[in-house]
Formats: C-alpha cells, structure tokens, sequence
C-alpha cells in the first residue's frame, strides 16, 4: 500500500479508521490533513525499510500530540515538510540523489493531494449518505492552469507551505513555477468551466465535472520568424501529480455496427467498435470549506486482447496496433483539424466518447443511491446534466438510448425523463459554430442515435403543427425550415400524412408537372395564365434540396432536447431570443435564460494578485470580499483618497514590472515598466479582431515616424502593446495575423528613432498561467470584437477586477461591466449589434466609403515596411463588396476611425494619472456583479435546482 487507500469510485469512501495507523488527522477550518507521525517511520524502520536523508533527518524533531493526549493542532511547517519528504522518498517519479525543484513540486503536489483525497472521500461519504440532487457539468475542454497555488490557497495552507519549503531549500514561488498548466482546453469556454469548478466546491454545491484526459492538448505555440508554428503538448510527460487513475471505472463506448429489432419490438445495437473509457479523477477543493468536488476525464484504451499478437509476430506492426491507436488517438488532441472525412470522424468520437462514458457513469450513481426497484422517474429529481455548449448534445439520444435499450422504459418515458434532465449553455452566435452534423456521418458511426434523432425530430415536428396548424402551409414550411433537427432531409410519412388534403395532395409534397398542349401554352386567355402563375407561386414544397447536403443541427437538438437553453451575457441572450432561436423562443419562451458568465475571485484576485488583495483587504476593513465580492464596491467610495490611490498605484507598478521581467523571458524584448501596458490576449479569430489593434498601432506608429522627437513625447504615452492568443492550427487567416503581428513587432522594437515610446510583443503559448503574470500588471486591456459577435467573454471581467481599464465595443458582457464600473471609466467604440446587418448591406450595395487613415495604413504595409512577407491576402480581406475572404465582413474598416479617435482619449486620460488611478479602482469596485459564484447560485437555482450541503 502506498500513502493511503481511498475509493477508486465515486460511490466508495474510505474512512480514517481504514488507514495506516500511525497517520495523524489534524483537522482545520478548511481540511483535514494527513501528517506521517513518528511512530509510521520507527515501525517502517523495524521493518528494515529505510527512510533516508532529509525524511530520517526530521523523524526525532517530530512530536507526536496524539502520544500525550494534547488536541491535535493546525498543520504547521514542519509536519508538512515531514509530509513532502515522504513522498519525494517513498512515491517518487525521480531518482533519489537530488532534491532539485521538479521533484520538489512533485513531491509538494502529492503531499496537498492528500489532504484533497480526504476531504473528496469525507463529500462524497456524506452525499452518498444524504442521497442529494447533484448537478453533472460536461465540458469538451477545461483550462485548469496550474493547480499548486490554488489548491493550498483554497486549504489555508499557502504560508505554512511556503514555510516547510524554504526549510528544504526551496521557495514555494520557484517550486510552483515547475508545474506545467493542464492541457486540457483552449480559450474561455475551458476556462468558464473550471471558474464553474472552482465556485461549485466553495460554494457547497454538490456536483462534478467530465471532460476528456488529451495527451497533447491543443497545441504548444512557438514563435518564429515564419510566425506560429505548432507542437505537441508534454505536460503529461512527468506525469499528473493530482489525478487518481480509476482502472475499477471504465464503460464501454460503440461505433458504428448496426440495429437489429428484437422478437419482442425492442432495439439491440450490435457489432461494431468498442472502445473502452477509463476514469481519471482530479479533486477540486472549495476555499475555506471541507468541500471537494471532481472533475473526472476519460482516457480510452482497448482490452489486450484486441492486440492482434500474430499479426505482430508476421511483422506486420501498424495490422497489431491498430485497435489499440485507434482507441488511444481518441484523446490525443482537442479539436483536431476536421477538414478530412478522418477528422470529422475523430471530433464525433471525441463527442460521443464524453457523452456515453460520463451518462453511464452518472445512471450508475443514481442506480447504486437509488437501490432496487430504481424508480426512473425520480431520476430529473436527483440528476441535472448541463451541456457547455452543442459539443455534449450526443447525451441527449445516448440518455434515450440507455433508457429504453438498456432499462426497458418506453419512448415517452425516456424523452420526458430526457426533457427534465438535460439543459443547453450557449456561447456563441457565429453560425459556423453551431455545429452542423453530416446525417450519413453519423448514421454510419451511430446508427441508433440517428433512429432516435428521427424519433426526437418527428415529436417537434408533431408539437410545430399542433402549436401552428396546416391551414397555412407556407407558415408551416417556414417553421419547420428553422426549427427542425433534421435540415433537408424528408418529412416522415405518418407527418405527410396529416398534412395531405384529398383535394391538393400535390401541394405537400411537390410542384405537380402537368402535360399541356401547344394550344393551350399559348397566351390566348390572360387572365388564365395569370391564375396558373398564381398557383404556382402559391404551391408549397417539403422536399429536400438535392444540391444541398443532408445535416443535423446539434443546437437545434439542444433547445428541443432541454429543459433549459441559457446565453451567457444580456446582449447575447437577447440575440439568442430573437435571431438565432427566436422560432423556438415564440414556442417556448419559458426554456430562455440568461446567465452572465463570472470568474472567480479566488484565481483571479486572491492567488495572482496578493499585493493588490492585500490593499482590497485593508481598504474594505474584511478579507470577506474573497466570498463575497459585493463588498468590492465599497472601494468606490475611497475612489479619490490619496493614500488609496498612492498604494493602488505602487501595487499596479510592482506587477508591471513583473510583467517587464517576464516579457525579457520569453521574448528578450526589454520593456519599460513606466509605459502604459495596453493588452489584448485572447483566442485569435478575426471576430476578435486582434487586426483593428494592430492596425490601429501602424497608424500610431506612421504618424510617429512623420513628427520631430519633441513631438512623439508630447503627443504620445509611452506605450507597450502585449498580445497572446492561439490561432487554430488550420485557420489561415488568423495565422497571418499573428505573423503580421510579430512582423510589426520586430520593426518597432529595432526603431532607434521610436524607443520606449512604443513596443510591440506578442508572448508566446498564452494559457492561464501567463494570463496570471499579464493582466495584474495590465492598465489597458482591449475588448474589441465586431458588435454582437462575442457571446460574454471572461476576460474582461478578470482585467476588471485587477484594475484594468477596458477599450471595447458594445459586446458581450462589455455592456453589462460598462454598466457596473461607469461609462465615463470605460472606453467605447464602434458600431453596435443592431446597426451590424445594415452595415454589411451597404458594403455589399458598394456604399461604404473608407476613411482616409484605413487606407492609409493600408498603404504603409504594402509598401513592405514590414518585411518582405506578402500581406495581400490579409490587406485584401478588408476590400471589395463582396466574396469569401473579402468586403470586411467583420467592420474592421468601418470601426477603425472610431477605434483611433478612441485611442486618442486613452493617451488623454493616462496623462493625468489621478484621474487614471480613480477610473482603476472604481473598475475593481464595479467588478463585483462578473464573481463566478454569482453565476453558480443562478445556475443551481433556476435551471439545476441544487441545494448547498454544508459536511457536518
């Protein structure tokens, strides 16, 4: 036996009595944590077993409370470095001859994972034992970032930590420093969910996450002189100190094969692939609370036995291993390129996988709390499943599947179990985004979801003419053009059936050829021919386009499947209501919510930010602000106190120049702290518009280059322009622009003439990590996406809370944080999301007319000034009216002059530092709606109805 034996299931606890005896269990206000006694190492000593070096060292510094009766304090330094030595001696991934920093975080990680594991067995102990409603969140990505500093921060533990390491020779700092971020997800839809996480377990909550174990996440981003280029993650190459490898936990998961029907009228789905998905568990710790929640990834593996050992023999290698690569490459990569028919196939799996291990997993907790007989129905009442965006919605024909295949129910069983269960997050408005499924991809992977997506489609079709009638059929078309699951594919017959009249049959289905004679296609009865035109026009047809393709609308199944469909910001609500579910929202207007995303302050203030919490903490007379962030606001009214803004200014310097430190890392750029950090780090896509920033910063440069040295200083605030983000490794465009970025970069930060007055940076492979560094020292931060393109955006609201001031349009939750912090403590810009379609009709109409600094700019980088790679295809995406890759679909050109002038308040407000300091507190102050624990309790209120469980 290792350090200790816990449950390899959910469902399995393992009390303290079961344990080595010899471990002391110190309870304090947040945790109860494992500390090996003296007496653990004289038995192992009189077992022959040696405990070496710095572990022998402390074994007679230790004493043992429980020895002389005494209460059993909170864990000090010492007992947490007797707790490190242990594992770096007796659980080690390393050699045992150094005690260098790698090994240190290891042995670090296993020592917090402890305390973790009893208070996830002592949680799930106690739900098991209350039987409580949990609420399941699946996710295809999670962006955990580093998980050392927040999970001793969340236990107490980051002084008492730091304390035991210096004592070994280490700071926590450095030793924190050698853990790589998780690479399990991407941008803001990752990183919502682990906020959502985080906010769940300190907030009592009871539920888990899943999501998938990649091996080499998305990817790691270099940049070189070619702009970015993309390599495999390693982060699992020293392995995952936190997660507990489930090998009792795994489900079998089917492609492909066939359905057959049963003597009995049931469905059996047979043959095929299978797969299986093995459980990876990963605790969650609440801030100042016992609470551990789990965040469980699957893996996929096959059984041995799919090794095909005589092909292996015969030399035939890839024959042997192919099962087994198959079943792995699963979860090798998020998001893999779906250009190929092979991609397309691999994103499904990714999908399915998730759905049916996590629905399997969940239907075999309630089972087991549950006992025999299982009443199904009470499942809705113990059960809530929220999908984070169209990626899960395979879980709703999987739960259906399970039900009537597997537990026998019947067809309207399963679908209102399914309706009550399952709820639907929305994140984005971009159509390319709301997934759209080949129907023959899928009927050949997953043949009995497509029958049960036919089952699903044909009751909204039902429910459609029930709500609207067939009196009116070109009405009817309509509605089923938007609404339906299926698009383009054939009504069902029992549905034509009812829509059929003995009289016009040929309505229905199709335009009726008739044969006419020559005499009567002559035009000698007017009014005759106009009839017949009439009627023409007037015929409605249901049958698909053949030159279109056959697809199903994963978001269309979401809305029709759950309970709940919610945006996640005001704006992007009411565009979801009214443009991209406003058919279904007219029908069901009680499923719409909103949801504002949050972050939570615990990462994003407490744990990147101590110097500035610390003044928080001062200013509001409480560190309660940590749990309870209303109490931010009360920082408003020291907005213009001097003492506060002197404070609040040396804080936002101390992280700049941290920052300064980090740039020179990673880039070798050398930056002075004194500029103004403008920031915009973020996923690159042309919605984002990462290309208005830099444009904006050739024409800031052009026109620096044409004034005197006296001039630049007194029109310009030194500035240093950060930006990060990936480009999907396929979408070519968004490379181009990083590469332009670069470009500009290197022909800035070379210009003698310009110096400190302008930099330019972009920091390689941005994850959570580097968002920790960069947005405590950012001042500026830029939010400038196309109006009505970003559904919230998260990291606003963290820029917010560290003091930053935002640039932006009114998008997203812009519009709400604008609301909180103040307009006049917020830069705004741009056309607005109502003005957006009438913008790209006048492009189209060739009425849109440039502003001569746009094509200005234009012309300086054609003119080569920044290198010799050739920008004509970027340049040439914001001209023309129309055409892929053309007619500036995105209003880069249309915002650029508001963009400018905008800018040019900024370098107004940033002169008068007094004022600058005031709009940085009260952005802080006006933060305290964006806490993810807000959006938590609004989730577990409205759409899961959870209730906290506080462990006794």
């Amino acid at each position: 036996m290792s350090t200790l034996q816990f449950s390899a299931a959910q469902s399995s606890s393992v009390s303290c009595s079961t344990f080595v005896s010899g471990f002391n269990y110190r309870a304090s206000r947040s945790n109860l944590f494992l500390v090996r006694t003296p007496r653990f190492f004289n038995r192992l000593a009189r077992r022959n077993l040696s405990v070496k070096n710095i572990a022998s060292d402390r074994r007679q510094e230790l004493k043992d409370p429980s020895v002389n009766g005494e209460e059993t304090p909170e864990p000090d330094s010492a007992s947490i470095a007797a707790s490190i030595q242990y594992h770096a001696e007796f659980t080690p991934l390393f050699s045992p001859e150094q005690f260098d920093l790698p090994k240190a975080f290891v042995a670090t990680a296993e020592s917090v994972r402890d305390s973790l594991i009893i208070n996830w067995n002592a949680t799930y102990k106690y739900y098991e034992k209350m039987n409580v409603k949990q609420a399941y969140y699946l996710s295809m990505e999670y962006l955990q970032g580093r998980a050392l500093l927040n999970a001793i921060g969340n236990l107490e533990l980051s002084g008492a930590y730091a304390d035991a390491l210096r004592k070994l020779g280490h700071e926590l700092e450095n030793v924190a420093g050698h853990e790589p971020d998780a690479a399990l997800g991407n941008g803001g839809l990752g990183r919502l969910a682990s906020c959502f996480l985080d906010s769940l377990a300190t907030l009592n909550y009871p539920a888990w996450g899943y999501g998938l174990r990649y091996k080499y996440g998305l990817f790691k981003q270099l940049i070189t002189k070619d702009g970015q280029e993309e390599v495999a993650e390693n982060w699992l190459e020293m392995g995952n100190p936190w997660e507990i490898v489930r090998n009792d936990v795994s489900y079998s998961v089917k492609f492909y094969g066939e359905v057959i029907s049963k003597p009995d009228g049931s469905k059996e789905w047979i043959g095929g692939e299978n797969i299986t998905a093995v459980a990876y568990d990963v605790p969650i710790p609440g801030y100042k609370t016992k609470t551990t929640i789990n965040l469980r990834l699957w893996s996929t593996k096959v059984a041995p036995n799919e090794f095909d050992l005589r092909a292996y023999n015969d030399g035939d290698h890839a024959k042997a291993c192919a099962a087994l690569k198959n079943a792995e490459k699963i979860c090798y990569i998020l998001y893999p390129g779906d250009e190929s028919i092979e991609g397309k196939i691999l994103r499904l799996k990714q999908q399915y996988t998730l759905c049916s291990a996590s629905l399997q997993d969940i239907i075999a907790h309630f089972e087991k709390r549950s006992g025999k007989p299982v009443n199904w129905e009470k499942f809705p009442e113990k059960v809530a499943v929220q999908m984070n965006d169209t990626h899960p919605t395979l879980c709703i024909p999987e739960l259906i599947r399970i039900l009537i295949d597997l537990k026998g129910l019947s067809w309207k069983e399963s679908w209102d179990i399914t309706q009550r269960t399952v709820a639907y997050t929305n994140h984005t408005v971009l159509p390319e985004a709301l997934e759209k499924w080949s129907l023959d991809l899928l009927q050949e992977l997953l043949p009995r979801h497509v029958e049960i997506i036919r089952m699903i489609d044909e009751e909204l079709i039902r429910t459609i003419i029930a709500e609207y009638g067939t009196e009116n059929l070109n009405l009817l078309q309509h509605k089923l053009k938007q609404m339906r699951i299926l698009d383009n594919i054939e009504l069902p017959d029992s549905v034509l059936e009812l829509l059929v009249k003995p009289e016009e049959s040929s309505a229905v289905d199709s335009i009726e050829e008739v044969e006419v004679s020559d005499e009567e296609t002559e035009p000698t009865d007017e009014k005759q021919s106009e009839e017949q035109e009439t009627k023409a026009k007037d015929v409605v047809t249901f049958e698909p386009d053949p030159n279109l393709p056959k697809t199903v609308r994963m978001a269309n199944l979401c809305v029709v499947g759950g309970s709940a469909v919610n945006g996640v910001a005001e704006i992007h609500s009411e565009i979801v209501k009214n443009e991209v579910f406003n058919e279904f929202y007219k029908m069901w207007p009680e499923k719409f919510q909103n949801k504002t995303n949050g972050v939570t302050p615990r990462r994003w203030i407490r744990f990147c930010n101590p110097v500035l919490s610390e003044i928080i903490t001062k200013w509001t007379g409480t560190d309660d602000w940590v749990l309870n962030t209303e109490k931010l606001s009360t920082l408003a009214k020291f907005s213009d106190n001097e003492d506060l803004q002197s404070e609040w200014r040396e804080a936002k310097r101390i992280n700049k120049i941290k920052v300064a430190d980090f740039i020179k890392e990673k880039t070798g750029y050398i930056v002075n702290p004194d500029a103004m950090f403008d920031v915009q780090v973020k996923r690159m896509h042309e919605y984002k518009r990462q290309l208005l920033n830099i444009m904006g910063i050739v024409y800031r440069y052009k026109k620096m280059k044409e004034m005197s040295p006296e001039e630049r200083k007194a029109r310009y605030v030194p500035r240093v322009c950060i930006f990060g983000g990936k480009a999907f490794a396929t979408y070519v465009q968004a490379k181009r622009i990083v590469k332009f970025i670069t470009d500009v970069g290197t022909t800035v930060n070379h210009d003698a003439d310009i110096g400190d007055l302008l930099k330019v940076v972009f920091v390689p492979d941005y994850n959570v990590s580097v968002a920790e560094v960069l947005i405590p020292g950012s001042e500026l931060s830029q939010h400038i996406s196309t109006a009505g393109m970003e559904a919230s955006g998260t990291s606003n609201m963290k820029f917010a809370m560290n003091g930053c001031i935002l640039i932006g349009t009114l998008d997203g939750a812009n519009v709400e944080i604008r609301q909180e912090v103040g307009e006049d403590n917020f830069f705004l810009f741009g056309a607005e999301a109502h003005e957006i379609a009438g913008l790209r009709k006048e492009r189209a109409e060739g009425k849109f007319i440039p502003d001569p600094r746009f094509e200005e700019v234009k012309a300086f980088v054609r003119n080569g000034v920044f290198g010799h790679y050739n920008y004509e295809e970027l340049m040439g995406s914001l001209e023309g009216n129309e055409g892929y890759g053309r007619a500036d679909y995105f209003l880069v050109g249309k915002d650029f002059p508001s963009y400018v002038e905008c800018q040019e308040k900024v370098d107004e407000a940033y002169k008068d530092q007094k004022r600058w300091t005031k709009m940085s507190i009260l952005n802080t102050a006006g933060s305290y709606k964006f806490s993810s624990d807000r959006t938590i309790r609004e989730y577990a209120r409205d759409i899961w109805r959870i209730q906290p469980v506080l462990l006794p």
